[in-house]
């Protein structure tokens, strides 16, 4: 009973923690002076380290899906139905989730190793010394960008899915560009994009709210870095697998009911 009363007393504390976190973040988002330079360098580094791995996963997730769905489709003489049934699973589905943990694993490992380590070295000390605001500098600015990057690079996935299938009809049979760009389009609907897309922005704040949390708060010493970032990892995944069930099940019941 007593290891339980510790265990549940740490989940409160971990919660109240992220809830005054949470709390400060909100709050200095609508501060003066807001650091538009870093923002913009965070969107720019967040994009441009992560579209790389994004374009290669989005293209074999859609050529390895098409590959797949093919054969079964064929023996109902259901070819055709293949560039619809490729964009409706990548859109709704497959693309956010799988962007959104190469995501996890790319951004906020970094983003908690990169300020585990500025607090082990107390730099994030050193700024609060000095009168700089580190939690409108550093956390806002990063989050703020994961939520605004994570939907594009999803967007990317999903075009490089697109054409990724294209490339697995045409490697097997024969469709022109014309005809599977126009079927692909055709099989999506506005209640297929909207919550789809909408999800990605909770994605994003999840994978910049957990590498910051992780990163602001990590304990003194060099092995707190490393411990950062894959806790880090592990609570975004977990995080955005959590999200998008209550997302699907929220999608049911209020658009396709």
């Amino acid at each position: 009973m007593a290891a339980n009363s510790s265990t549940i007393n740490n989940i409160l504390e971990k919660m109240g923690e992220q809830g005054m976190f949470f709390k400060s973040f909100v709050r200095n988002i609508f501060k003066g002076g807001f650091e538009w330079n870093e923002f913009l360098r965070q969107c720019y580094f967040i994009g441009y380290r992560t579209v790389g791995i994004v374009m290669l996963t989005g293209f074999i997730l859609g050529f390895v899906l098409t590959l797949q769905s093919l054969p079964t489709l064929q023996q109902f003489g259901a070819q055709t139905f293949v560039p619809a049934m490729v964009s409706v699973s990548v859109v709704r589905e497959i693309g956010p989730v799988i962007t959104a943990l190469i995501c996890a694993g790319k951004i906020a490992s970094g983003i908690g190793a990169e300020l585990g380590s500025m607090k082990v070295t107390e730099q994030i000390d050193a700024m609060e010394v000095s009168g700089a605001n580190p939690m409108q500098y550093l956390v806002v600015t990063r989050i703020l960008a994961c939520v605004l990057m994570v939907p594009l690079l999803t967007m990317v996935a999903d075009g490089m899915a697109f054409l990724g299938g294209y490339g697995g009809i045409n490697l097997k049979g024969g469709m022109s560009a014309i005809l599977y760009f126009r079927k692909t389009f055709a099989g999506l609907t506005y209640s297929d994009l909207f919550p789809a897309v909408a999800k990605t922005f909770f994605f994003g704040f999840i994978i910049g709210f957990v590498g910051c949390f992780k990163g602001f708060n990590s304990n003194r010493g060099t092995e707190s870095v490393g411990m950062a970032a894959n806790s880090a990892v592990v609570a975004a995944s977990i995080g955005i697998i959590i999200v998008d069930a209550v997302a699907v099940q929220l999608t049911s019941a209020l658009v396709y009911n």
